[in-house]
């Protein structure tokens, strides 16, 4: 199932909050490289990582969360970087917290989770990155 451009361009728009789980503290990872370019951009990023929350150890200057259900606040779109077979209890946490997006990166695509969310009524895209497609979409004039 793709993602139509329409959709894409509704979901980028700013002012836009982004839970990254998986987010990774080393800039060598391409999570942590997407987030960045993801607050380059103006867009709000929440870290969840049980690893560095357990530390309190902050990820790009953010404080990091364990799940998303501990986010003291709303977010729009929950970034995944995660093994596909990982996917369905993020789903259903997206789904719990009143997500507007369930968006799997590039490599990731897990049908139940997608069907869930959809059903649940949450946009979803699967096997996308966010930071490729924001980029195509910006560099085409085509976010307004």
């Amino acid at each position: 199932m793709s993602t139509d451009n329409n959709t894409l361009r509704r979901l980028l728009r700013r002012p836009c909050t982004i839970a990254v789980v998986g987010l990774s503290n080393d800039p060598a990872r391409p999570s942590n490289q997407v987030a960045q370019y993801l607050q380059q951009h103006g867009f709000r990023v929440v870290p969840v990582n049980p690893r560095y929350a357990a530390t309190s150890e902050s990820v790009l200057g953010e404080p990091c969360y364990a799940s998303l259900g501990d986010i003291p606040f709303a977010v729009d779109i929950v970034d995944v970087f995660r093994r596909t077979e990982d996917v369905l209890p993020i789903a259903e946490q997206a789904v719990q917290i009143g997500a507007k997006c369930l968006w799997q990166q590039i490599g990731v695509a897990n049908r139940e989770a997608d069907a869930l969310a959809r059903a649940a009524g949450l946009d979803s895209v699967m096997n996308l990155c966010i930071k490729i497609e924001h980029a195509r979409l910006a560099g085409a004039g085509q976010l307004g």
